[in-house]
C-alpha cells in the first residue's frame, strides 16, 4: 500500500452531527491519498462512532480530556505521515483542496500552508451579513488566512516547534513560527467556513479570538504578527465612496472594540481560557 500524501487530524468535541457530512466532504476525490485521524476529546455524544462509519479508512482516536490541544497533539503522536493538516470539525474543506495543500507543502524548507476562505453566511441574520461585508473588504490581500479551519505544516515546518502548548489561538501560534514568506496559500484550496449567525454569539467568538491572541502575546508565543490585509487608508477610502458599506462599518467598528473589551473581561476573570464553541452553526 503507498503511502499516503497527506495525514490530516480533526480534532472534534460533541460534533456528531457535522462530522460526518465534514468527513464526506474531506474525503471527496481523495480517499484513498489521506491518512485521517478523527480526535474525539472529552465526548459525550455519537462523534466518535459517526466518524468510524463515515470511512473504514477512518482511525479515530479518543483522549478522555475537552481540550482542542490535547486532541492536537494526540492526533500529532498517533502518526508519523508529512505533510501533515489539521482541520477543525466544522469546516467544510475537500480532498482534492487538502491535496492541493500537500503539493504546496512538497519541499524541503519549511513551510506552513492554510486553505483560502470561503464564508457560508447562509441563515444568518441581516446585521451579521453586513459585518462581514465590511470584514471582507478589511481582509484583503492576507496571506495568512487565519481563521480557514486548515492549516497543514512539512516535516521541516513541524521541527519549529515542539508539542502544540495549550493555548487558545494554534492557528496563529503555529504561523508565527514562520516568516511571511514561508506562509503559503495554495491555488485550488479553499475551506468553507460558517460564522455565527447572530451578532451575540458574533461578539462572543470574536471576544475569544482576542482573548486568545493577547494569551499569546502574553506567553511570549505570538510570533511575528499576521499582515492586517488592505491598508487602513485604502480601507476607508472604499468605504466612505460606497454608502451602502456604512451601516455594516458601524457595526464593525463597535464589534471591533466591544470583543476588545470581553477579551479583556475574560482573561481577567477565567485563570484558565478554554475554547468554546459557537453553537448557532451547529443547528
Amino acid at each position: 500500500m503507498s503511502r499516503p500524501a497527506l495525514s490530516v487530524i480533526v480534532p472534534a468535541h460533541d460534533e456528531e452531527h457535522v462530522i460526518g457530512g465534514m468527513l464526506a466532504d474531506l474525503l471527496d476525490g481523495a480517499a484513498g491519498n489521506l491518512e485521517v485521524i478523527v480526535v474525539a476529546n472529552g465526548c459525550h455524544d455519537a462523534t466518535a462512532a459517526t466518524a468510524r462509519a463515515a470511512h473504514p479508512g477512518i482511525r479515530v482516536v479518543e483522549v478522555p480530556r475537552a481540550s482542542k490541544i490535547a486532541a492536537l497533539n494526540a492526533g500529532d503522536r498517533a502518526t508519523t505521515v508529512f505533510p501533515r493538516a489539521y482541520v477543525d470539525a466544522d469546516v467544510s474543506v475537500s480532498g482534492r483542496a487538502l491535496l492541493a495543500l500537500a503539493g504546496a507543502l512538497d519541499t524541503e524548507l519549511p513551510r506552513v500552508a492554510t486553505a483560502a476562505l470561503e464564508l457560508d453566511l447562509s441563515g444568518a441574520t441581516l446585521a451579521v451579513r453586513l459585518y462581514y461585508r465590511v470584514w471582507l473588504l478589511r481582509a484583503e490581500g492576507r496571506s495568512d488566512r487565519l481563521g480557514s479551519g486548515v492549516y497543514g505544516v512539512n516535516s521541516a515546518g513541524r521541527e519549529r516547534f515542539g508539542e502544540f502548548p495549550d493555548v487558545v489561538a494554534d492557528d496563529r501560534f503555529v504561523q508565527g513560527r514562520f516568516a511571511p514568506g514561508e506562509r503559503l496559500v495554495p491555488a485550488g484550496c479553499t475551506s468553507v467556513v460558517r460564522p455565527p449567525r447572530t451578532i451575540s454569539a458574533l461578539l462572543h467568538r470574536g471576544a475569544r479570538i482576542a482573548a486568545g491572541n493577547l494569551q499569546l502575546e502574553a506567553a511570549g508565543l505570538g510570533g511575528e504578527a499576521p499582515p492586517a490585509g488592505s491598508s487602513l487608508g485604502a480601507f476607508l477610502r472604499a468605504v466612505l465612496v460606497d454608502p451602502r458599506l456604512w451601516p455594516g462599518f458601524a457595526l464593525y467598528c463597535w464589534v471591533h472594540v466591544r470583543t476588545r473589551q470581553l477579551a479583556r473581561r475574560k482573561l481577567a476573570t477565567e485563570p484558565v481560557l478554554g475554547w468554546a464553541r459557537d453553537e448557532t452553526t451547529r443547528t
